[in-house]
């Protein structure tokens, strides 16, 4: 096999440019049910495409294209097995990426991704100029189904990195924590099943609140010692926590990210501890550059590096102590509000 480096420059370049071809090729997949339908063994073409619907032949092209990168395998004799990378396409892996994938291909990406030199230019969305409205308020209003694989996305992400950041963070010391703009409140939840001497807030829209992890509903084991705020982190938030979590949504406008770091300040006690968790530019990760992208199209918004961050935080008027990761995704900037 040759390597990166050793591949002509022209072909690395027809590579890329195809790339395109490579996502909506895993969405097919998806959408199709293959990787659903394909269990621990090995399967003929033809016995595969029956259990999804299609015809044969266009099936084998969909997935050698997919195997040219890892996803899926055909074994010598011509039949179709799953790897690792295609396993986490599936409804029922234990970290599955399936809705991530979905999401990042969603049909309003295909209008956007087109405009992005116009997003270059200008530092704002595209999304206004497409539907005429902003983008969330198109999802909801205008692509329900977009809406509900946002939620699901959102909703596996969060599930999977609240186990890592419940053991990375050190509560001891903590009575209150604030979960700020925590959508459903996965992370809130592992750290209250946890630490059962802490009580905490979620903060988020009336309808993100609304649809909040059942553990902390009213009858979920860990409603007495949960409160469910329904508001906007931009405006008000809620005072005397020990503890603040803020966690991958300083990515919108520099704008929204400022009021946001501001009203936390403001609610905040002196020596209250701040900590931000984002993913970030300077991480090594490839797709969160490309992340940083979708987010300019969609809500004019960005990825932080770690220089990037620190001076939004310190600029609000916090004092930043420590940087640390705390999966292969994340950093958590930890940080206190001065006296």
């Amino acid at each position: 096999m040759t390597t990166a480096s050793a591949t002509p420059p022209g072909v690395r370049l027809r590579e890329a440019v195809f790339g395109a071809a490579r996502a909506g090729a895993i969405r097919a997949a998806i959408r199709l049910g293959v990787p659903d339908a394909l269990g621990e063994r090995p399967v003929d073409i033809d016995t595969l495409a029956a259990a999804v619907g299609t015809e044969p032949e266009p099936l084998r092209r969909l997935l050698r294209a997919l195997a040219g990168c890892g996803i899926f395998t055909e074994t010598d004799d011509g039949r179709i097995a799953h790897t690792d990378m295609s396993r986490l396409l599936r409804e029922d892996a234990p970290n599955s990426l399936r809705y991530i994938c979905l999401w990042c291909t969603e049909p309003w990406t295909w209008d956007a991704w087109p405009r992005l030199d116009q997003a270059v230019r200008t530092g704002r969305s595209v999304v206004p100029g497409l539907y005429g409205k902003d983008f969330f308020r198109y999802l909801h209003e205008d692509a329900p189904e977009s809406a509900r694989v946002f939620d699901r996305a959102m909703t596996t992400s969060s599930r999977q990195s609240a186990a890592d950041i419940a053991e990375f963070l050190d509560l001891d010391a903590v009575r209150e924590v604030a979960d700020i703009g925590g959508g459903q409140g996965h992370v809130l939840a592992a750290l209250l099943e946890k630490h059962p001497w802490v009580r905490g807030t979620l903060l988020d829209l009336p309808e993100v609140v609304a649809q909040a992890d059942p553990r902390l509903r009213d009858g979920g084991p860990l409603a007495s010692r949960a409160r469910l705020l329904p508001g906007d982190c931009r405006d008000e938030v809620p005072p005397g926590a020990d503890l603040y979590i803020i966690k991958n949504i300083l990515e919108w406008d520099d704008e929204s990210t400022r009021r946001t770091l501001k009203a936390v300040v403001a609610a905040a006690r002196p020596g209250a501890r701040v900590l931000v968790v984002e993913n970030l530019l300077d991480d090594s990760q490839r797709f969160t550059s490309a992340m940083d992208l979708l987010l300019l199209l969609n809500v004019g918004g960005r990825k932080h590096t770690r220089d990037s961050l620190v001076t939004r935080m310190t600029n609000a008027g916090l004092r930043v102590e420590d940087v640390r990761p705390v999966n292969a995704y994340l950093h958590a900037f930890d940080s206190t509000v001065p006296d």
